[in-house]
């Protein structure tokens, strides 16, 4: 258990990234002085995690917007109710999930959003975790000689191929769930290694899922250094694995982690529901 805290129990749950959260109840609300704990918890660990809350949509909307102004999900089936809430769901006859590979959000805007807070409505009798990696970690264990030529470097993203019209050849299970294609017209260019606008330290920012090359060398040039940092960013000793409940809910910071949905689950229903907290723009770790 970490000290420091004083409305709040805060349990790390690995060495680099996560910790639970416990001794608040969303429904009543927090006062000042524990959602000041609760975002110094997110700042010192990345993913934060909290059991047993039971929310309406608009609980989750009230809260989130504590955190900042909310950004929608344009490929995301919305609620009907609730157009700022994103579904994530998997139903029972669907093969695929979303989010199986690692990846942070929204890293193709131009401001990539600030984070995430995903509550679980209804989850799988086994499996169905998810994983989390620390880029803090990643960089800080790459060499001297790959920091000091990544710290220099800027990378492209975009939404084209991960959202755009080819994405979904050959998927028969993504109707309901992601659409849109025509607004996947975002690129966005942010620096290899990010200075993070919160805890000021240095952290890794490319990922599998939106990140095309680096700024200036072709796509055939960068592959072989973005798929070494890919397996880097994801080694074991980085991660933390969080196991859904019911009423769970985990916040995470796209700037300072990467995280992955684990498709474990075959012919179970799964439903969450993910609001998005709008970001800035990325400075790089030398001006």
């Amino acid at each position: 258990m970490t000290t420091g805290y004083k409305t709040i129990l805060v349990t790390p749950l690995s060495r680099f990234v996560g910790a639970e959260i416990s001794g608040i109840n969303i429904a009543e609300g927090l006062s000042k002085q524990q959602f000041l704990e609760v975002k110094q918890a997110f700042v010192a660990h990345g993913v934060i995690f909290m059991r047993n809350q039971n929310i309406t949509p608009d609980q989750h909307i009230e809260f989130a917007e504590r955190w900042g102004e909310i950004t929608v999900n344009r490929f995301f089936q919305a609620v009907a109710s609730h157009p700022v809430i994103a579904e994530v769901r998997k139903e029972v006859h669907q093969k695929s999930n979303i989010g199986s590979s690692w990846h942070t959000d929204h890293s193709y805007d131009y401001a990539p959003a600030m984070g995430s807070i995903l509550y679980a409505r209804a989850v799988p009798k086994v499996g169905g975790d998810t994983l989390f990696s620390s880029m803090y970690a990643a960089y800080d264990h790459l060499s001297d000689g790959m920091k000091n030529t990544l710290n220099r470097m800027r990378a492209e993203h975009s939404s084209r191929h991960a959202f755009g019209a080819t994405a979904y050849v050959g998927l028969d299970d993504v109707e309901g769930r992601l659409g849109n294609v025509t607004k996947a017209t975002q690129d966005a260019v942010h620096p290899v290694v990010i200075k993070h606008p919160l805890s000021g330290k240095l952290a890794l920012y490319v990922n599998g899922d939106f990140t095309v090359k680096f700024e200036g060398w072709s796509k055939q040039e960068s592959q072989p250094l973005l798929d070494y940092l890919y397996l880097h960013a994801y080694k074991n000793e980085f991660t933390c694995r969080f196991k859904w409940t019911q009423g769970s809910m985990a916040i995470w910071d796209n700037r300072a982690t990467q995280h992955c949905a684990l498709n474990d689950y075959d012919g179970e229903f799964r439903l969450m529901h993910r609001i998005t907290i709008s970001g800035e723009c990325l400075e790089p770790s030398v001006m």
